[in-house]
């Protein structure tokens, strides 16, 4: 697969969960491709969020997995 075909299900992915993190008063960035590794950045309230590191594993791990099942792992950068 290609890395644009593989960043468009990830765009698609995080579209998926965007709105989910949106009506918290957050959202998400794609920042890089490398590999089977994706790096986010979770914005907004998302920043300070008690529970952001679960919203990252359970919520987009999941969900770029469902839409792109060769990513191994999904890092946030923070801000």
């Amino acid at each position: 697969m290609s890395k644009s075909n593989l960043k468009d299900k990830i765009e698609i992915a995080l579209e998926e969960i965007r709105p989910f993190l949106k009506n918290d008063g957050g959202d998400i960035s794609l920042i890089e491709v490398k590999g089977n590794n994706v790096t986010v950045r979770l914005e907004g309230a998302c920043i300070a969020c008690s529970v952001n590191q679960m919203t990252l594993k359970t919520g987009v791990e999941m969900t770029i997995k469902k839409h792109a099942p060769e990513i191994e792992n999904v890092i946030n950068i923070g801000y």
